[in-house]
Formats: structure tokens, C-alpha cells, sequence
């Protein structure tokens, strides 16, 4: 393994939805993500997505999870979508079916605006100042 992979650590979330084929097309669609890997078995896909290099992974309910998908989102998870010009992506989303919480404006030293995706799950959009 070289130096630069030893030492760098990645965040990447993965949302579990009840219905991972919709999400995908919804992302695709709200935030022009691009498919980087999938992998297809009985009990569906698990995806990972790309946003201008940005990744995360979609997976729909799976029999061996022991949490249901419903209860995440809203409050207890916010995903931050730091883009270089907010006001097109998000109004991209809302397009796409999501639903505004509040719109882009400035506050707090950053540029943003937050949605609630189809799947419950709020999107801040924004970059910081």
C-alpha cells in the first residue's frame, strides 16, 4: 500500500432505503450522480454513487438488517452537500420531487439551503463562505 493511501481516511455514508432502485434514479436525477460500482444479488443492489467525486452508497431494505430503513432521516441524520453553485442543485432537487425545507440563502458564515429527499433523509446544499 502506498504513503498517501495509508494515511488518508474517507467518510462515506451509506443510506438505506426502502426502496434502493428509486433512490438511485432520484439521485441521478436531483444531484447528476454518476454509478461508480453496483452490486447485484437476490436481495437487491448496493450502489455506490458519485457527486463531482463525492461518493456514497444506496442499498434498499435487506432481510439481514436488523434496523428498519423508515426510521432514519429528519433530525437524526443530515447529509451536507457541499457544491460550488447551490441554487441550480437545489433547485435540481426539488424538480426531482424533493421537498424544500428552507430555501438557499446566507446565514452562519456559509451559502445554503435544505431538503427533505423522498426517503426522509434532509440534504443541506450549500458551500461554506
Amino acid at each position: 500500500m502506498n504513503d498517501e493511501k495509508e494515511n488518508k481516511s474517507i467518510i462515506a455514508p451509506w443510506l438505506s432505503v426502502d426502496d434502493g432502485e428509486k433512490a438511485v434514479a432520484f439521485y441521478k436525477s436531483a444531484f447528476n450522480a454518476v454509478e461508480a460500482y453496483r452490486l447485484d444479488n437476490d436481495e437487491g443492489s448496493v450502489v455506490k454513487l458519485l457527486v463531482n467525486g463525492a461518493g456514497f452508497w444506496i442499498s434498499g431494505g435487506s432481510k439481514h438488517n436488523d434496523v428498519r430503513t423508515n426510521p432514519i432521516g429528519g433530525n437524526n441524520v443530515r447529509m451536507i452537500l457541499i457544491t460550488a453553485n447551490p441554487d441550480v442543485l437545489f433547485e435540481q432537487a426539488i424538480k426531482a420531487g424533493a421537498v424544500e425545507i428552507f430555501p438557499v440563502g446566507e446565514d452562519h458564515g456559509w451559502r445554503l439551503g435544505r431538503i427533505a429527499d423522498p426517503f426522509g433523509l434532509h440534504w443541506e446544499i450549500g458551500y461554506e463562505l
